[in-house]
């Protein structure tokens, strides 16, 4: 019977008891970074009327959902360190589950919606505002979020199905799906396919997206004649590639491959990035090399 016990224990970084507190106080720090970071994001388009485009209202919906996305993980992991109490109920894990699979499937396709975004800005530049219209936006910020729900609902229920059998050891850090997998008694062949076909169709459409707009972009790029104007598109893309590979690369080590990596600790280490790293980063990737966002910023501190 699948509920036949109550919690489960996240023995997540369990075999370096001395590094504890250096854990939660580096999520601890993270996480702040992350929520301020953010925050201040939103803020700056709010204020400033002219950041209302497209490509700031996706920037925007990314840092609400970035702030989401760190705070199922992030603040939990950081107290379990601290603390050392590892248990987590059994709805509270199925919660977890369900809204880092909506969150963490959202960011892809966010991040596939801002990169076509970002090639019609720069390939099709006349007809760049008739595309990119505030219809269509809302359309893909929903569309971004319905993918989520789906994703989430499809991992959530077929995960908690299983039979735990009063196995309650979980070798992560959070109620991530492979590892909740691992510590069922049932067969998971189902599961793992399900897994695999959903999670790697996802993963593999949104990057191809990506990194097909991104490939039309640098040809554009190369082909602008002022050396100048050149520099300044790679360096604006060259920061958002960074971001995007290592999404798209942690993410597919994970899910999108036959067989979960083989040791815990190297799929803990791993998942720390997408959960906790790119979320901090992300504000600063796409911000603190915009000049715009700069001079917002600027206008706002003189204000």
């Amino acid at each position: 019977n699948h509920s036949s016990i109550s919690e489960f224990i996240l023995a997540g970084f369990k075999s370096q008891p001395g590094s504890q507190l250096l854990l939660s106080v580096l999520f601890s720090t993270m996480y702040i970074v992350t929520v301020v970071g953010n925050v201040c994001m939103i803020l700056i388009i709010r204020m400033d009327s002219t950041l209302h485009t497209p490509m700031y209202f996706f920037l925007q919906n990314l840092s609400t959902l970035d702030i989401c996305y760190s705070s199922v993980i992030t603040p939990r992991a950081a107290l379990v360190f601290l603390l050392g109490r590892r248990s987590i109920s059994y709805h509270g894990c199925a919660s977890q589950m369900f809204f880092f699979s909506l969150f963490g499937t959202t960011e892809a396709f966010f991040l596939a919606v801002m990169a076509y975004d970002r090639f019609t800005a720069i390939c099709n530049p006349l007809l760049y505002h008739v595309i990119m219209s505030r219809r269509l936006c809302v359309l893909m910020v929903m569309g971004s979020y319905l993918s989520g729900c789906i994703n989430c609902t499809i991992q959530t229920g077929f995960t908690f199905s299983l039979s735990f059998c009063g196995h309650r050891e979980i070798n992560h850090f959070f109620c991530d799906v492979a590892a909740v997998i691992q510590a069922s008694c049932s067969d998971t062949l189902v599961n793992e396919l399900v897994m695999l076909a959903v999670c790697g169709s996802i993963i593999v459409g949104t990057a191809l997206v990506v990194f097909i707009s991104y490939g039309y972009i640098i040809i554009k790029i190369v082909q602008m004649p002022s050396a100048e104007s050149r520099h300044k598109a790679f360096s604006t893309c060259s920061s958002h590639m960074m971001t995007i590979c290592l999404f798209f690369g942690t993410v597919f080590f994970m899910y999108a491959q036959p067989g979960a990596p083989s040791s815990p600790n190297k799929s803990n280490i791993i998942s720390i990035f997408y959960t906790v790293v790119i979320p901090m980063l992300n504000p600063f990737i796409y911000t603190l090399r915009n000049r715009e966002v700069k001079g917002s910023l600027k206008k706002q501190l003189k204000r």
